[in-house]
């Protein structure tokens, strides 16, 4: 149990007991409380009356022994500050992971940095959620920036900076569910037609074998065996690691699509599969600026359609080959199966009837008691 004290300042007791005024009489506020914390120093602070010295010192003591004790020099550290220790310990991830965290950190410090990062309720959060909304932020991004702040909360309670984290479930908005759109094979292949020639196995790369942008513009000519008929990424661009350990598994494909993704290397002697006008490799910014203008001439297709999206095309052509999730997870590199079902589970064939079959069979089979010698059917 933490120590904890209540003490009058203006009188003392003298060495019979009686009590006389001490040499602080009606100096200054006359209660006086003080507790240890959990290391043993000592926390002092004055007051007015006893009752208020008194509920202060037993909330400090029950933190002290529940665990949650904050001093007063933490306990004024705000939001902006703990964003900017915060982010210097998240540096060692990926560049493009560091630099979407520093936005969305800009947003949280322009609104909420003031604040200490004691002071903040689950209802300012709420209000600060509608808010964003309100402004024009995309739900997606206001969804992104709620799960933002709650990362920098739950890092600060267990860093012993703040007693609980204020972001929860009641205080987060809904994430935007929007079924990605599925190119059609007419569409794949008038993407192809509509790139230049260097730039086409950007389109054999994303619809046949599901790599991201950044993985594309940094595959290297020694990342594709043609005679083992696999893909294996291994760094993405500029020359960073993957996204995931799962994003390094090997893809296999087939050995035609293999001497394909050949024809820059053969061509330029290039070390990258994709290069640029002269046989140089290139950043995804210059991959993404042609391929705007490729997609402007497909009829059909989403103005906001992405290299990426080639990977719902990947997605749709093994579902539809009858592949199970496992083995579609293990195509896209996605981290588990939960990620594939969320993305994709609407594109595996619709099972109802063969379910209303199983039943029926069972249902069938009462009505029709088996014969002496033939065996009973029904579920196990």
């Amino acid at each position: 149990m933490a120590r904890k004290f209540v003490e009058d300042r203006w009188w003392v007791r003298d060495g019979d007991g009686n009590k006389i005024a001490s040499r602080n009489h009606g100096q200054g506020l006359r209660w006086r409380a003080r507790y240890h914390d959990e290391t043993g120093k000592e926390h002092a602070k004055r007051f007015r009356l006893k009752d208020e010295a008194q509920t202060w010192v037993d909330k400090q003591a029950a933190a002290v022994d529940a665990g949650t004790h904050l001093p007063a020099a933490r306990a004024r550290i705000t939001v902006g500050e703990w964003a900017d220790t915060w982010i210097e310990g998240y540096k060692r991830h990926r560049t493009s992971t560091v630099r979407q965290a520093s936005t969305h950190l800009a947003i949280i410090k322009a609104d909420l940095g003031h604040r200490p990062l004691t002071a903040v309720r689950p209802s300012e959060v709420r209000t600060w959620v509608a808010g964003l909304s309100g402004r024009g932020y995309a739900p997606s991004y206001v969804y992104a920036l709620h799960r933002r702040l709650s990362q920098l909360f739950a890092d600060a309670v267990q860093d012993g900076l703040a007693p609980k984290n204020p972001c929860n479930r009641s205080t987060s908005p809904k994430a935007a569910k929007q079924r990605a759109y599925v190119a059609t094979t007419e569409q794949i292949w008038a993407l192809y037609d509509a790139l230049p020639e260097h730039f086409r196995p950007v389109v054999l790369l994303g619809a046949f074998a599901g790599l991201r942008v950044a993985e594309i513009a940094a595959l290297r000519a020694e990342d594709v065996d043609a005679k083992a008929g696999v893909i294996t990424p291994a760094i993405q661009y500029p020359a960073e690691p993957l996204k995931t350990d799962e994003s390094k598994n090997p893809i296999p494909i087939p050995r035609e699509l293999a001497l394909q993704l050949r024809v820059n290397v053969v061509k330029w002697g290039s070390s990258t599969i994709v290069v640029g006008a002269f046989g140089r490799p290139v950043a995804p910014y210059t991959i993404e600026t042609a391929w705007r203008e490729a997609r402007a001439t497909v009829k059909g297709l989403p103005e906001d359609f992405r290299i990426h999206d080639l990977r719902h095309y990947f997605a749709s052509l093994l579902i539809a080959a009858g592949l199970d999730i496992k083995t579609v997870q293990a195509r896209l590199r996605h981290a588990s199966a939960k990620t594939t079902l969320d993305t994709y589970g609407h594109l595996w064939p619709d099972r109802d009837e063969s379910s209303r079959a199983a039943v029926s069979a069972v249902l069938d089979a009462r009505k029709r008691p088996p014969q002496s010698g033939e065996p009973e059917t029904g579920a196990l």
